[in-house]
Parts: structure tokens; C-alpha cells; sequence
């Protein structure tokens, strides 16, 4: 149970973090997107984790 719940975080953090590039990206800002880049990685890291 704990692997389905690790893989549902790191999905909604790889949404989050598109979220993040797409939406907040308009008013063309470095921070937020390294900011949605960082939070992409990190659900990624977790979705790829055994």
C-alpha cells in the first residue's frame, strides 16, 4: 500500500510542478521556473524509487 501511495505523490507532484511551468510561467519569471523544474525532478526521483 505504501508503494501505491508513493507513486500517487510523486504523480501529483509531476502535475504540480507542469502546473506550476505552465500557469505561473506566463509572466515570464526565472524563480518559478526552477521552482516547477525542481518540483518535476522530485516526482520523478520518487516515481523512479523502488
Amino acid at each position: 500500500m505504501w508503494g501505491i501511495l508513493k507513486k500517487l505523490l510523486a504523480t501529483c507532484l509531476i502535475g504540480f510542478g507542469l502546473g506550476v511551468l505552465l500557469v505561473l510561467l506566463l509572466p515570464i519569471s526565472g524563480w518559478l521556473f526552477i521552482i516547477g523544474c525542481t518540483i518535476i525532478i522530485v516526482g520523478f526521483i520518487c516515481l523512479w524509487q523502488k
